[in-house]
């Protein structure tokens, strides 16, 4: 399996604060099958400043601790990217690093408020040529009032990535509810782990594969974690990748959330 958004690399932001950290989660990675992982830091001016050539070192620097150590995982680059002005000339001067240096990047909205001009944001950053995988919609406090947002923004070429741990039950139900959601509706691309630690937010993929199979069943959860993944790392284009489900699993209707909105 190939988990394209981890926090990874030790002390560059809020994920693993050290070697021996990034060591014990990659043993759990390859223990659950994952064996290529892209390494997304932050990259959020002000507060993770981060960038393309110190993202590279640091991947190069863990690559060769995971060696010697005999853990058989692959990295390549990444970022988990926040919302900034010209991100495409960013790509351009390689001061932002897409994934494994391909077409498709990781953008991460805000969390608690749905940015002013965010359609247009991501329309023009696939004007430039980029694919941007957005990160954990179900995870943000705003979905339940933008998920026409979202279904849009597929619609026009931007991929989904949902949260390994959201599938499982791990986030909580509401992050749950929405998952499944954008998996069942077949309106998810990708799962990842979004991993930052070995305990509460562990790099565990498989048990996400299983909860997917049992709402699109098991080719397209292969998709999910194998396939599609698979396909950004060698750079290929969306159109020759697996195309989402054409028919949608059933769910619960948008009113069940928000009849449950303190329950969380």
């Amino acid at each position: 399996m190939f988990d394209l958004h981890c926090h990874l690399l030790p002390g560059i932001d809020d994920g693993s604060p050290d070697m021996a950290t990034s060591l014990e989660m990659a043993r759990i990675a390859h223990a659950d099958g994952i064996r290529t992982v892209a390494c997304t830091p932050h990259i959020y001016p002000g507060m993770y400043d981060n960038d393309a050539p110190g993202i590279r070192q640091a991947i190069a620097a863990l690559q060769a601790e995971l060696d010697a150590a005999g853990i058989g995982l692959r990295l390549v680059e990444g970022a988990d990217v926040h919302l900034d002005t010209d991100l495409a000339g960013a790509i351009r001067d390689d001061r932002v690093p897409t994934l494994a240096g391909s077409r498709y990047l990781l953008l991460e909205p805000p969390h608690h408020v749905a940015p002013p001009g965010f359609e247009q944001q991501v329309f023009g950053l696939m004007t430039a040529g980029i694919t941007p995988v957005i990160t954990h919609p179900e995870r943000l406090s705003w979905v339940e009032d933008h998920y026409d947002l979202f279904l849009r923004l597929v619609d026009r070429g931007a991929w989904m990535q949902i949260t390994a741990g959201a599938l499982t039950g791990r986030h909580g139900r509401r992050p749950k509810y929405w998952g499944d959601r954008f998996v069942g509706e077949g309106k998810a691309h990708l799962l990842a782990t979004d991993a930052h630690d070995t305990r509460r937010r562990p790099p565990l993929l498989a048990e996400a594969r299983e909860a997917a199979a049992a709402l699109v069943g098991a080719e397209e959860a292969d998709h999910l974690v194998v396939t599609r993944p698979a396909g950004i790392v060698r750079n290929e284009a969306p159109r020759d990748l697996p195309p989402l489900p054409a028919r949608a699993a059933p769910t619960r209707k948008a009113g069940f959330w928000h009849r449950l909105r303190g329950a969380a």
